[in-house]
């Protein structure tokens, strides 16, 4: 419930700190006195988009703030899951704007996203603007007035999910046919590619191996020659570095006895003996391993075009690559091969998430039925008093298409007369019906969302007399079940039924023009229901007749 609302620099307002009482409320004022200011207001409040030239003129920043009582709703779980602190008794939320164009949400002083002020605000406020009506022309808000009724959110839920599901594999089957459909008429061209390449039986590392063989025999002559050359340096008989080495050695053995240090010397020359003895015999190896052979070498460079060759057709950097290519090639090739057994099962999924859909569809259908014979029923019961006593209401539920929100078309149909057939409600519905129509169905998604706090604003356009009294008892009926709801009204009918009355007017001072809302007394709606009677010029009869509608 809305407890108190605090205004400050916003269009015409300087300064509003009202406080709000539970049951059912009034506000009155002169058209043009600034009542959609303080809705508009509000509408910030509940999330709507912020606009810099609200901000009164002269003014840095301008704040709306409210108080709410939430301490019979169980809103808990919706704060925890936002991770912001739980007032059940004072929950403040709080809209700042600059003139800079910067805004800030905040919710029992924490800041938040604007997106969570609205969450939030959805299960505080539903504000009832005349413009609201025109929803009765949609029939997704003729089947949402239906679910809320029959209750059916969790079933809505598991529908939807399903539906997703089999939506996804609809799509996933299509893509599965426009892939069949264009291999399959690529097939020669695959099939050729994949023989072209598993001919050449490609192997990865191949081409490296290749390229140095290249490289060795197409320089023979010039590594024949250097390993010559190192193998005389190392072996020749007398001159021989091997040799020479091995004849040094055994000169500094034959000194040990007279120098000491001969020894360690003729040690490392032995080493240095056997290193170069294994380098001398792995050289003259090679030297016997290197031979030109042209034809070799035309298979090894032919081996290599063909390999160059295909890296160039296929765009590829390496024959790993292209083996991936084959790979892959083989795999379309057998999932072409295969696709009429792909092509069935997942067309085996699709009807079976279907047949769930229309499953869960079915259910939907029951429940919708079953809670449109009881708007029917309640809606009656409600038009009746309120100046239609030949009134028909009906709801047609038609099939169509399984899409998101199931099978069903939702129609309301109405007639105001016994000889008038039942027609869709948004064309044949005066004004004043309309209203009296969109007011019953509140009642009803009022008492089944448990919203806190309802405003209506001037839904009693079109309608007076003993027909706005009843529109008033109905809005009494809604305040007095742990609710709380305003009235916007130009109507004394209505304005009398309020167990609390406020007024907005519009005044000139030194600083320009200012809207100001106030709680009336008992005396001062007295007066203010006589002038709504009467105009300005208040007679005596219009006195009395306000104190009758307030039964004083």
């Amino acid at each position: 419930m809305l407890k108190q609302l605090y205004i400050k620099n916003f269009t015409l307002i300087d300064t509003l700190d009202i406080q709000l009482h539970p049951g059912f409320s009034v506000i009155t004022g002169e058209t043009g006195a600034g009542k959609s200011i303080i809705l508009g207001a509000i509408g910030l409040l509940l999330g709507q988009r912020a606009d810099s030239k609200t901000i009164k003129q002269g003014a840095d920043k301008c704040v709306i703030e409210a108080h709410f009582d939430l301490s019979r709703y169980q809103m808990e779980p919706f704060f925890t899951d936002n991770d912001i602190e739980y007032d059940a008794n004072d929950t403040i939320i709080r809209r700042e704007l600059t003139a800079a164009g910067k805004s800030r949400a905040f919710i029992n002083d924490t800041p938040v996203a604007l997106t969570t002020l609205k969450e939030l605000g959805e299960q505080l406020v539903d504000v009832h603007s005349q413009h609201q009506n025109l929803l009765l022309q949609k029939q997704d808000f003729q089947l949402s007035v239906v679910d809320i009724i029959a209750g059916d959110s969790k079933e809505l839920l598991a529908y939807g999910q399903a539906f997703a599901d089999y939506h996804e594999a609809g799509r996933q089957l299509q893509e599965l046919k426009d892939a069949i459909e264009q291999n399959r008429q690529n097939a020669d061209f695959l099939q050729f590619q994949f023989n072209e390449l598993n001919d050449a039986r490609l192997v990865d590392g191949e081409q490296e191996e290749l390229e140095q063989r290249s490289e060795t025999m197409t320089h023979a002559e010039d590594i024949k020659s250097a390993l010559y050359e190192a193998d005389n340096a190392l072996s020749a008989d007398e001159t021989g570095i091997v040799a020479s080495l091995r004849t040094a050695a055994a000169a500094l053995k034959g000194i040990e006895r007279v120098l000491p240090a001969a020894k360690e010397l003729a040690e490392r020359m032995d080493s240095a003996y056997i290193e170069l003895k294994d380098v001398a015999q792995e050289v003259s190896s090679s030297l016997e391993d290197v031979d030109f052979d042209p034809a070799e070498l035309d298979a090894v460079n032919n081996r290599l075009d063909r390999i160059y060759d295909l890296e160039k057709k296929y765009h590829a950097d390496s024959i790993a690559e292209l083996i991936t290519m084959r790979d892959d090639l083989k795999q379309k090739l057998s999932a072409i091969e295969n696709s009429d057994d792909a092509l069935q099962e997942q067309q085996a999924k699709c009807q079976q998430l279907k047949e769930k859909c229309q499953e869960l569809a079915n259910a939907l259908s029951r429940q919708r039925t079953k809670a449109a014979r009881q708007i029917e029923k309640e809606m009656q019961q409600r038009l009746v008093p309120l100046g239609m006593p030949n009134v028909r209401f009906a709801i047609n539920i038609g099939q169509s298409e399984l899409s998101r929100s199931g099978q069903d078309k939702v129609s309301f149909l109405f007639s105001a007369n016994t000889s008038t057939p039942l027609q869709p409600v948004a064309q044949v519905a005066s004004g004043g019906e309309i209203a009296r129509v969109m007011l019953s169905l509140k009642v009803m998604i009022s008492g089944a969302v448990k919203l806190p706090t309802i405003i209506f604003d001037e839904i009693d356009t079109g309608v007076s007399g003993r027909v706005a009294e009843q529109m008033a008892q109905l809005m009494q009926e809604m305040g007095s079940h742990e609710r709380q709801v305003i009235s916007i009204t130009h109507l004394p009918q209505i304005a009398a039924l309020g167990t609390s009355h406020y007024k907005v007017a519009k005044a000139e001072t030194k600083n320009g023009t200012t809207s100001t809302m106030t709680e009336l007394t008992a005396d001062e709606r007295v007066s203010e229901i006589a002038q709504m009677l009467s105009g300005s010029d208040v007679t005596a009869a219009a006195i009395q007749n306000a104190k009758e509608l307030l039964k004083l």
